[in-house]
């Protein structure tokens, strides 16, 4: 992936460097978006887009949302910015090199190449241009970094943890964090807010991250997926691979695992919602407070094996 990103950088370098004059984002993030969504153009999803929407729209519980996704295909197709009725992407109804969904597409694509379509399917420039201009709307800033991996300080409290547990940098610079080669952070103010990240826990890698990470979260409402991005983006830039590793001794937990996990702590009166297997700050706030009650150290969180299994122990099952 990073040498095939580095391929297309160089192919449309003259492309890329409208882009970031127009919009501001540079080449390797946009480059890394679309080789995350798509793989550089190599594929786009194998579902019929219509029969995919107006499935959904009639079966399952958002039904509202997708019928504005196929009411939105249908006026691309009418309009003429799409001209495959056939056109295939994902089951959830995203398409085209950087995967837009169809209402996102209407509100956000431009026509780069000046063809007079948004074509995001057909044109490169098209896409590139949309997924700039997509991120400049979620607030991207340019000139700053997303985030930088960090070594905690002895004894930090992990509970403090999480994307939207904002504090300005100058907090967490006060406690001791550096960025993992043992060097100061820069290329933010020291008033921006910012957060960290433990991915795996406290005993994997950690990150501090800043507005510009929660630009490209909004893509995708999915921290691994913001992460991905992130980090192809450095990689693109000639940047090495994370230090701190993965830990092995407590593994993450798959969809089917992760609402068990959920269902045992509604079980116990916490107020997070639908047990539908993603883990968000609710659910990891309060697999913090059972890792109290249950003595597992450290209390940080993560929704692993040894939460479930110490949660299962605990229901006697």
């Amino acid at each position: 992936r990073v040498d095939d990103g580095r391929a297309m950088l160089a192919e449309h370098a003259a492309t890329l460097s409208r882009v970031q004059a127009e919009y501001g984002i540079d080449p390797a993030t946009v480059v890394a978006v679309w080789g995350v969504e798509s793989d550089y153009g190599r594929s786009f999803g194998k579902r019929p887009l219509l029969t995919s929407l107006s499935t959904l729209s009639c079966f399952g519980r958002r039904q509202p949302f997708f019928q504005g996704e196929f009411i939105a295909t249908l006026q691309l197709l009418a309009r003429g910015d799409l001209r495959d009725p056939g056109i295939t992407g994902s089951w959830a109804g995203a398409f085209g090199h950087t995967q837009f969904m169809p209402t996102t597409y209407q509100r956000i694509a431009v026509d780069f190449d000046g063809d007079g379509r948004r074509d995001l399917v057909g044109s490169i420039p098209d896409a590139l241009g949309s997924t700039a201009n997509y991120l400049k709307k979620s607030g991207w800033r340019t000139g700053e970094p997303w985030g930088y991996e960090v070594k905690l300080p002895a004894g930090f409290n992990a509970s403090q943890a999480g994307r939207t547990n904002r504090k300005p940098l100058s907090a967490w610079v006060a406690q001791g964090l550096r960025r993992v080669d043992g060097s100061a952070i820069t290329g933010v103010a020291a008033d921006a807010r910012s957060a960290v990240i433990l991915p795996a826990g406290a005993s994997g890698p950690a990150f501090v991250v800043f507005r510009n990470f929660d630009a490209i979260y909004s893509y995708n409402a999915a921290e691994s997926y913001a992460f991905a991005i992130a980090h192809l983006a450095d990689r693109l830039r000639g940047g090495a691979a994370f230090v701190t590793p993965w830990p092995t001794d407590n593994p993450g937990i798959g969809r089917a695992e992760r609402r068990e996990l959920q269902t045992l702590l509604l079980g116990r009166g916490h107020a997070i919602g639908e047990a539908d297997g993603m883990v968000g700050t609710l659910t990891r706030r309060a697999i913090v407070l059972e890792q109290e009650r249950l003595g597992i150290s450290p209390a940080d969180g993560r929704a692993g094996v040894r939460i479930l299994e110490a949660l299962r122990r605990d229901s006697g099952q």
